[in-house]
């Protein structure tokens, strides 16, 4: 366990499967207090059970992104209970995969509500409560395409390009609060919206959502005056630097 986050409170979104629950529990596991956020609530039930022998704590809060009351909601539970606020973690995504012509204005807007909208209001709620922290953290789970361009994923491309906006916005704005903002852009993850939206790719080659928990872990524990503004993450069979 990090004695350096041992007590700390966060809040990780889409914390009920996949890269989400891997941080959640990445973060428990070091003595985190950790606010579950999803909308299924059976998912995250069985993730805080997962926390019941670690160091850290979790707490259910049950989260639709696309509501604005729900946001708000979400972070004023957490700092009730816990009465602070360091960590926020935005890995809630949604993907629907279609050619350009094929996506409909209802998928755009839905995958825009929860990537964009969704992380733009978990920020703007959490913001003050960082700024009362020494030191607090803001990790956007990006992806390669908010870098990059797929065949079949505009909107879904559209909204992680859109996460990235905001990411580098936010890291000026809040830079002399002792907020750092970072971006994880991972490329294919053995995650089930990954399946879906690449069905040709080999699961055995894939990273996996720990790995990116990894890489979270190390942003939250480093220290000193480098700060690290993007973590470019691709599996290993993948072209470097492509």
């Amino acid at each position: 366990m990090s004695e350096a986050l041992q007590d700390h409170v966060a809040i990780v979104t889409g914390a009920g499967r996949g890269i989400g629950k891997a941080i959640a529990l990445s973060l428990a596991q070091e003595g985190c207090r950790v606010a579950l956020a999803a909308r299924s609530e059976k998912e995250l039930h069985v993730v805080a059970e997962m926390m019941e022998e670690m160091p850290g704590e979790g707490f259910i809060v049950a989260t639709d992104l696309t509501d604005e009351a729900q946001v708000a909601a979400l972070v004023a539970k957490t700092v009730e209970r816990w009465g602070q606020l360091d960590i926020v973690i935005n890995n809630a995504g949604l993907g629907v995969f279609a050619p350009f012509v094929d996506t409909t204005v209802d998928d755009f807007d839905r995958i825009m509500a929860v990537n964009a909208r969704g992380t733009f209001l978990v920020c703007r709620e959490s913001i003050p409560h960082l700024k009362a922290r020494d030191v607090s953290w803001v990790i956007n789970i990006a992806s390669v395409v908010g870098v990059k361009g797929y065949a079949n994923q505009a909107a879904y491309t559209a909204s992680k390009h859109a996460v990235m906006g905001l990411t580098k916005v936010l890291a000026r704005e809040l830079q002399d609060d002792g907020v750092r903002v970072h971006a994880i852009c991972p490329g294919g993850v053995h995650t089930e919206m990954v399946a879906a939206a690449r069905p040709d790719l080999d699961t055995s080659v894939l990273m996996t959502p720990e790995e990116i928990a990894d890489a979270v872990l190390f942003l939250v524990s480093h220290r000193g005056n480098a700060v690290i503004d993007e973590i470019h993450l691709r599996r290993r069979n993948s072209t470097p630097f492509g």
